[in-house]
């Protein structure tokens, strides 16, 4: 632990840590205990505040550390994205991670007879409180509210939920009042003081000693004015005071490009009078300086360490969660897969291996490497706990096949498995092709099995749909992606927003080396160009671009859904993860990205939807309109005439092959005369390709096959 302003002793602790619902597979991190010199942020953004915040999770936990501050709350806007790295990242630092969020909240307008005693009246913009959660059952109703503000608010508007939605579901959360941006706040912005009051009285009726009234001074406009009648309505409802920041960016002289920033969220120019606007004080204070900003009431910042201790709870991994499936029919899943598997097998090596003309002696003598490499591989996948898995991805790719759906024949480590081929997740014979089982599922390294599934671009959906239907809509979503600020759209966005002209900052980004496979970074083409060190040196207005488009670089900039992957839970998704909503599609998607969802045990299918298929599907379907028929099988190993097309280069239209890296890899790499019927050097190609960065890729080609070290000659 970091040694630090705060003492941890266990008698400090309100009560033992919670794990919301995970197991207990991280320490508890301890709670700090108010001192008379500390301060906790309880109110930070991180990147993930999406086009809004400008720190990343791990430069967050990383200046709490060089601050020796022991405990920090993530309240994003309106979701959950961090919360499970940033409860990770912290707690691995000696960090209390406090898991919270700022929701939006409908507005309710004070009408005869009280809040809510007839219709709501919503405003343009919704109103804003802070839940922290304090315990299990508080993460668990957090995780709840902001997946209802997701999907069940329409299309178009902030995702936000009813103020009655959070008091039903208030157990384990701490309120902050929000502040200017709460619906107290708003009331005494607009001088309403009773009605203020009336609103405070409704939280304190719920929340009872979990509300705190927020005081924050930012030098916003109308903050001086209305911080006395917070104070004194606090006083009168005996409720305690808490003094927040709201950090955006980690150093006050960040502001210009966070400036920047919230301009291009919101599709402006700086110079716009009625566009939304901050302070530099919305950076990331230490405790001195808020010690010193709230001299005057040094119990608000007293509380900031009270509401730390009263906060036991984090995010933590699980380990993967998959659903039942429905092939087990009453037995045991390892049961059903033994049993399917050496079924299929056995069909297999009838269908495909075996030839009429052999004895009953040659049959097993084929038979038994399949067969005992079928118990080997069940051995490895029954011991590492995976039969559930291999059901799963057999059913549904049988359900697609049945349909008439196209599906690949089996790409990437998931071939080498004989037990996929036996279930025919695979239609690819491993023992013929000499595939190896241990690339696809090691048992010397755990780690869950991922087949990459093919099937038509056109007809993927129809798959997804049975998988909601067989499992339930609420147990299945898609996987949350989000995009970054790349070079070139970072400059051209920071160039809108500073008013430069459209043609000059078009010029400037043609400069910047556009290699979507490996992006060049602003530092990088800056020192690559010397026609943009030149700009920049010439040109204040373009140093200025670059200083801003250098700080804004590597943001994300917004959510999307993952091309491919898709989760099945054996319960309602929101009882294990947050849940969003992309507004492209109405089906559920997952909070955590691809790293972070299976670190909270999910576990991701592979649902690729490839256009190859599709338009092969489409040719068979003409070809039959003919009276002619034809049927797609696995060939045999390429030899003779086809070689010299992929040595040089001439493979379009080839699934998976026709990528310019790829030819090049293959022309490169092309071997002498007498090796051109070996297809060795196509695989070597493809691999290289695929997994080693550009200048690897060519620094192996031109070693073809010779080498530096003379025992490896005969190789």
């Amino acid at each position: 632990m970091v040694p630090c302003l705060f003492f941890w002793p266990d008698d400090a602790r309100e009560q033992s840590w919670h794990s919301g619902g995970m197991n207990d597979m991280a320490p508890s991190p301890p709670s700090p205990r108010p001192s008379s010199e500390g301060f906790v942020h309880l109110r930070v953004h991180t990147a993930l505040s999406l086009s809004e915040g400008a720190m990343a999770v791990k430069a967050l936990v990383k200046l709490c550390h060089s601050r020796k501050m022991p405990a920090v709350a993530v309240t994003d806007t309106g979701n959950l994205f961090a919360s499970l790295e940033f409860s990770v990242t912290a707690a691995d630092m000696g960090i209390q991670p406090i898991i919270g969020c700022q929701l939006a909240v409908r507005n309710e307008e004070v009408k005869e007879g009280g809040f809510g005693a007839s219709r709501d009246t919503r405003a343009p913009d919704p109103d804003a409180l802070v839940l922290l959660a304090k315990d299990g059952a508080g993460l668990a109703n957090l995780t709840k509210l902001v997946s209802k503000a997701f999907l069940e608010t329409e299309a178009g508007e902030t995702p936000q939920v009813r103020l009655a939605d959070i008091e039903a579901r208030n157990e384990g959360l701490i309120l902050l009042t929000g502040g200017m941006a709460g619906p107290v706040g708003r009331l005494l912005k607009a001088d309403r003081t009773d009605d203020a009051r009336q609103m405070l009285e409704r939280h304190k009726a719920c929340f009872g000693d979990r509300v705190y009234v927020e005081l924050q001074r930012h030098g916003l406009p109308d903050e001086d004015r209305i911080e006395p009648a917070f104070i004194d309505l606090a006083y009168a409802l005996d409720l305690p005071l808490v003094a927040t920041n709201e950090p955006f960016f980690a150093e006050r002289d960040q502001f210009e490009a966070h400036d920047v920033l919230i301009c291009m969220s919101q599709k402006t120019v700086l110079n716009d009078p009625n566009r939304r606007r901050l302070t530099p004080e919305h950076y990331f204070k230490s405790a001195e300086e808020m010690r010193t900003l709230f001299a005057d009431l040094p119990e608000a910042v007293d509380n900031t360490l009270v509401i730390a201790t009263r906060c036991a709870v984090m995010t933590e991994k699980r380990k993967p969660i998959l659903p039942h499936s429905p092939a087990v029919k009453g037995r045991t899943e390892a049961e059903a897969l033994c049993a399917m598997a050496s079924e299929g097998l056995e069909k297999r090596l009838g269908k495909n291996v075996f030839r009429p003309d052999m004895d009953e002696a040659e049959r097993e003598a084929v038979a038994r490497p399949y067969r005992e490499r079928l118990a080997y591989e069940l051995d490895v996948i029954v011991k590492m706990g995976f039969p559930g898995y291999f059901l799963i991805v057999a059913d549904f790719i049988q359900w697609g096949k049945d349909k008439g759906i196209p599906v690949g024949p089996g790409r990437g480590s998931g071939a080498g498995s004989v037990v996929a081929w036996a279930l025919t997740i695979t239609d690819l014979d491993p023992l013929r092709f000499s595939l190896l089982f241990e690339r696809f599922l090691n048992p010397e390294r755990v780690s869950m099995p991922d087949f990459d599934i093919d099937f038509c671009q056109d007809r993927r959906e129809e798959v997804i749909r049975y998988v909601q239907r067989e499992y339930g809509a609420d147990r299945v979503a898609q996987i949350i992606t989000f995009g970054k600020l790349q070079a070139r759209a970072v400059l051209r966005s920071v160039g809108r927003v500073l008013q430069m002209p459209l043609g000059y900052v078009d010029r400037i980004c043609k400069l910047v080396p556009n290699n979507p496979a490996n992006p060049v970074t602003l530092v990088q083409a800056i020192e690559g160009e010397p026609q943009l060190q030149a700009l920049r040196d010439e040109d204040p207005a373009v140093a200025k671009l670059l200083a801003i488009g250098q700080a804004l670089e590597g943001l994300y900039s917004h959510a999307s859904t993952h091309a491919a992957g898709v989760v099945i839970a054996d319960r309602p998704l929101d009882q294990l993860v947050p849940v969003y909503r992309d507004p492209n599609s109405d089906m559920p998607v997952t909070q955590f990205n691809m790293k972070w969802v299976e670190q909270a045990g999910l576990v991701k299918f592979d649902f690729l939807g490839l256009k190859t298929l599709t338009v092969l599907a489409m040719a068979v379907r003409l070809l039959e309109k003919t009276g002619s028929s034809l049927i797609f099988r696995p060939c045999r190993w390429m030899t003779g005439r086809p070689m010299p097309c992929w040595a040089g280069a001439r493979q379009a239209g080839c699934s998976s092959w026709k990528a310019q890296g790829c030819a090049m890899s293959c022309a490169a790499s092309s071997p002498t005369p007498w090796r051109t019927s070996s297809p060795l050097w196509l695989c070597t190609a493809r691999a290289r390709w695929t997994t080693s960065p550009v200048t690897s890729s060519a620094k192996t080609a031109r070693r073809r096959w010779s080498t530096s070290i003379p025992t490896w000659n005969p190789f």
